[in-house]
């Protein structure tokens, strides 16, 4: 029996081989700007969610290349990947089936993004390009779905913060990058309250993620980013809903890079898995 990643490749390579994806050129004007809930390894069993995130990708032009901020690299200074696309993935996690300490995501070298990404960064800040950092787990698991065919050069950026408006003030300044076929990703979890989840039946919806959820989806449609930057006071479901905040504080690098910031973004996928939210979505 093969696994569901095999299966889903199978499909993708059908979908992509009879319609072919576009490539970005600088008429289709600057790429938007994603929030993607990122899951974890068993993303890579559930048909359903990577034939959402594909088919979600393939709804945009194909990118020069992919920049990505993950909740799993918190760092300061900021500092970049490797831009070696062949280097060794960080497996930043554990209990897992083997098969996922052998996955790679070999893509082109990203020499140029790194030397685009330091152009708009202020030289006031220093920016450190790591020689053999891979990505981890928050990038490669969904660029698994979105992109399975590698063929697109990614770097990660690391996450210097978690203040929200030093994250908006970051993602403004990469905003430029979509201008130039740049798809921005910051990478996290809409929900991500893992000390509280329901392990005896992962198909409930926990009370403090449901309400979390709808609390985020109703600020995002107004394009309130005040009520979003104050999430640890206002929002319903918390501490539960995130008892550590790295997986929410990537949602202000994307709406940061947005053209506008207040305008209310579309979202992309919604619903739960394992009864925390998965809601993604994109910014123009």
């Amino acid at each position: 029996m093969s696994h569901p990643y095999a299966d889903f490749l199978r499909r993708a390579s059908t979908i992509d081989a009879a319609t072919p994806r576009r490539a970005w050129t600088p008429a289709d004007g600057p790429l938007p700007a994603l929030y993607v809930s990122h899951g974890a390894p068993p993303l890579l069993e559930d048909s359903g969610w990577m034939d959402d995130l594909h088919a979600w990708a393939r709804r945009l032009p194909v990118p020069r290349a992919v920049l990505i901020v993950s909740a799993h690299w918190e760092s300061a200074p900021l500092a970049l990947s490797t831009t070696d696309g062949h280097a060794d993935l960080v497996y930043d996690f554990g209990g897992f089936d083997p098969m996922y300490y052998r996955l790679r995501y070999d893509t082109p070298d990203a020499t140029d993004l790194a030397a685009l990404v330091r152009t708009v960064l202020p030289d006031s800040e220093p920016l450190h390009e790591h020689t053999s950092r891979g990505l981890d787990h928050g990038a490669w698991v969904p660029l698994l779905a979105m992109f399975p065919d590698a063929s697109v050069p990614v770097l990660q950026l690391s996450m210097p913060t978690h203040d929200p408006a030093r994250l908006l003030e970051l993602g403004s300044r990469l905003r430029t990058l979509r201008e130039h076929g740049v798809l921005v990703i910051g990478s996290g979890f809409m929900t991500h309250g893992l000390p509280f989840m329901n392990w005896a039946d992962l198909t409930a919806v926990p009370t403090w993620s449901a309400e979390f959820d709808a609390w985020a989806a109703e600020a995002l449609s107004r394009g309130d980013v005040d009520e979003l930057s104050g999430y640890r006071h206002r929002a319903p479901g918390m501490p539960y809903a995130h008892p550590t905040v790295e997986h929410f504080t990537p949602l202000f690098l994307t709406l940061g890079a947005a053209t506008d910031p207040t305008a209310a973004p579309t979202t992309a996928l919604d619903g739960f898995w394992w009864g925390l939210a998965r809601r993604s979505l994109q910014v123009a």
